[in-house]
């Protein structure tokens, strides 16, 4: 494997996973829950760089295809199940984005499986990668709001408790139906790893 700076940077993502569900655990501990936001801001930004600088060095490889899409899996599975624990999320939203991830690996792996190329995430795949991202921040944001209006920077966002809370549903459905529209279009990219392997 070529360790070149965007997969230095998928693995920097993965790195961050637990750093950040331990600091999102830890959150009922004065500002924790604000760190927790800008860890998983910054893992997810890295999301955007190594695809973006893979593309413009033309290094792209098998184990970016397969791991950049896996590092975001593992990312957003764990901050969504942790928000269902933390009782911020409701279930069947975390059910329905997971149950394609599952889907879209196994296909993924039949490809492999069939000496096939890795199949790139499509531009539906990363829209609903950087809306289940923004779902998060949001969510994981509005908890911090409590800690930061005792900041005078933030005081102002007392007024505003509103916004968080419908802003991360409607971003919680648009997520949803991005996750089974990408679930839909890899599929049918995929049909002939499918079709071999039910024949």
């Amino acid at each position: 494997m070529e360790l070149n700076i965007p997969n230095y940077l998928i693995i920097i993502r993965i790195v961050l996973i637990p750093v950040f569900l331990v600091v999102f655990f830890l959150s009922d501990m004065d500002s924790f829950r604000w760190w927790a936001t800008i860890i998983f801001s910054v893992a997810s930004i890295t999301d955007y760089f190594d695809g973006h600088l893979a593309r413009k060095w033309g290094t792209s490889s098998n184990f970016g295809k397969l791991m950049d899409p896996l590092a975001d899996k593992i990312l957003v599975s764990a901050a969504l199940v942790a928000l269902v624990y933390t009782q911020e999320l409701a279930a069947w939203v975390v059910i329905v984005i997971i149950s394609r991830e599952f889907w879209v690996t196994a296909l993924r792996m039949l490809a492999l499986e069939q000496g096939k190329e890795v199949i790139a995430a499509s531009m539906w795949g990363k829209i609903k990668t950087t809306l289940q991202m923004t779902m998060i921040i949001v969510h994981i944001f509005g908890l911090a709001r409590p800690i930061l209006v005792q900041m005078d920077f933030f005081a102002g966002l007392s007024n505003f408790s509103w916004i968080f809370p419908l802003f991360g549903a409607i971003l919680a459905y648009l997520a949803v139906l991005a996750t089974v529209a990408s679930a839909v279009i890899y599929t049918l990219n995929a049909k002939d790893v499918f079709l071999a392997k039910s024949k």
